[in-house]
């Protein structure tokens, strides 16, 4: 059976409590529930996981390496800051996403810079929550 690493960065636990115009009301939780769902329709597993702490997330990389078919990483704020993130992702041999909820391209200039767009497979930005379910069925396709 496939395996995919989901993987959240900073301040995802609270996604509920954020800016509802830019991240909508869903919490991460529903998100996993959502993601958990479709992929028991997809017959894969996944590990859904998030962090606030940078080293946790690069561990959780390096253990996919070995362990996981596929990456899917909403790195959040790492995503514009983290190249250990990015060196992580660039030893992972197989397909990755790269996810953002809102579309970072018309967010804060500090915000359309991305260390991790350049190793990995795809990109899926501004589709809302519904990016979680995207990433999961064009990994699922992609491994």
């Amino acid at each position: 059976m496939k395996k995919i690493l989901i993987l959240n960065g900073p301040n995802l636990n609270l996604l509920h409590k954020r800016d509802q115009v830019i991240y909508g009301v869903s919490s991460l939780d529903q998100i996993s529930a959502d993601c958990k769902k479709l992929a028991n329709e997809l017959g894969v597993e996944i590990d859904f996981q998030q962090s606030n702490n940078e080293g946790d997330l690069v561990e959780a990389i390096q253990n996919a390496i070995d362990s996981c078919d596929g990456i899917i990483i909403n790195a959040a704020a790492y995503t514009h800051t983290s190249v250990a993130i990015r060196d992580a992702l660039e030893m992972f041999p197989k397909p990755k996403i790269e996810l953002h909820i809102s579309n970072i391209f018309k967010r804060e200039e500090f915000r359309q810079h991305s260390f991790l767009s350049e190793v990995v497979d795809a990109v899926i930005s501004g589709l809302g929550v519904q990016g979680y379910s995207i990433s999961l069925l064009a990994i699922n396709n992609m491994i």
